[in-house]
């Protein structure tokens, strides 16, 4: 939920006005809008070179999960890797756009470890996965939108955990 919902919910919920506090949040919110859509219109038209620059960064480091019996093994189950890359950078798109990690919480960590678990992938390869798409994504970006992003990079791994 952005700082302006929020905002708002809260300030209905007691039946008021918003506070000058809640205001000034909201402008902060409003004045950097611009940052965030540049950093996730950059991740967005990236996409296709973050993942694939993570998708081997991760096979990389964990040759377990490309060799046979691993659960990247082969063109098709490799495919599924990177598209599962993919839809978490679109989610910390979501977040950097919003300001805020909901979207992310709401719309792809609930249960995502009782899927990796039932499907018997490994979760510390998948957060290993979205640790490399934040090198790579940082690489493209300025320090300070780096580091915008890589908070909500950061929010997925942690969640995996």
């Amino acid at each position: 939920m952005s700082v302006v919902t929020k905002s708002i919910v809260n300030a209905d919920a007691e039946a008021r006005y918003l506070s000058p506090g809640e205001l000034d949040r909201i402008k902060s919110f409003v004045g950097s809008g611009e940052r965030r859509l540049r950093i996730a219109q950059t991740l967005t038209e990236s996409r296709e070179r973050i993942i694939k620059l993570a998708g081997d960064q991760l096979f990389q480091k964990r040759p377990d999960v490309v060799s046979p019996g691993g659960n990247a093994y082969g063109e098709e189950m490799t495919a599924t890797c990177l598209r599962d890359l993919d839809y978490y950078l679109r989610l910390v798109t979501y977040g950097v756009v919003s300001g805020d990690i909901t979207p992310i919480e709401e719309i792809g960590l609930v249960g995502v470890k009782e899927m990796y678990n039932s499907l018997g992938t490994p979760i510390p390869a998948v957060a290993e996965g979205v640790r490399c798409m934040k090198s790579v994504a940082g690489s493209l970006l300025s320090s300070d939108d780096a580091s915008e992003a890589g908070f909500y990079f950061d929010y997925v791994i942690g969640a995996m955990q």
